[in-house]
């Protein structure tokens, strides 16, 4: 497991996880926002997305966690980041307060994963990955900490060629593979599945959730 903290904030904290194949770079412009132009301290979790069982990630989550000095910590996950985040404060952890938002997460399971998972190729590549996003879908959210999911709505990516996506998509997630029974608030914005890690509308949203546990709406 690879980990990075930056500016890590005595009373209130950020922990972004990132998704499937990524290393937690692509979340910088998303980072820089929420430290930047939001005021909160803000760690990265890097962890192995094929390689470890979500188990195995969900405990170094919880190691990680545990060094960061803040009072209030919330998790903000990209795709099957999101799927770990939710997975794991199921599971209670952290013990200290705080919210979580998902951007892009298939928590009812992914159809693009489930065709992938078909071809031998595909399964190799999805690794450990594949419990999570095929064989052991959430059913139900049944915790007690708060949390906002953020869907995409522009269907740019492998989406575009995989007649088993329901439409509206993010390219790579559907609106409806999002919809997690049991969440607090949920949200559809005009962008795609890597729009969602650098548009300006999905961190001032995740901001606003993380505060006020729902999303702004006009």
């Amino acid at each position: 497991m690879l980990v990075r903290q930056e500016s890590p904030d005595p009373l209130e904290a950020v922990v972004l996880i990132h998704g499937l194949w990524m290393t937690g770079v692509e979340s910088g412009l998303l980072r820089f926002r929420l430290m930047n132009d939001h005021g909160y301290g803000v760690s990265v979790f890097q962890y192995e997305t094929t390689a470890a069982t979500l188990s195995e990630n969900s405990e170094q989550l919880e190691a990680f966690i545990e060094t960061i000095p803040a009072r209030v910590i919330h998790l903000v996950g990209h795709s099957l980041g999101g799927v770990l985040a939710v997975y794991t404060v199921m599971r209670g952890v952290p013990a200290r307060p705080g919210r979580v938002v998902c951007l892009g997460s298939p928590l009812r399971g992914s159809a693009i994963a489930d065709g992938f998972a078909r071809g031998e190729i595909g399964a190799r590549l999805l690794g450990e990955a594949r419990d999570v996003l095929v064989d052991a879908r959430l059913e139900e959210y049944t915790g007690s900490r708060q949390i906002g999911v953020i869907a995409g709505s522009m269907g740019i990516g492998l989406g575009q060629f995989v007649d088993d996506l329901p439409e509206p998509h993010d390219g790579t997630v559907s609106v409806e593979e999002t919809m997690l029974p049991g969440i607090t608030d949920h949200l559809v914005l005009p962008v795609s599945h890597t729009g969602l890690l650098i548009s300006d509308a999905v961190a001032t949203q995740t901001a606003y959730f993380l505060r006020h546990g729902r999303f702004r709406r006009a």
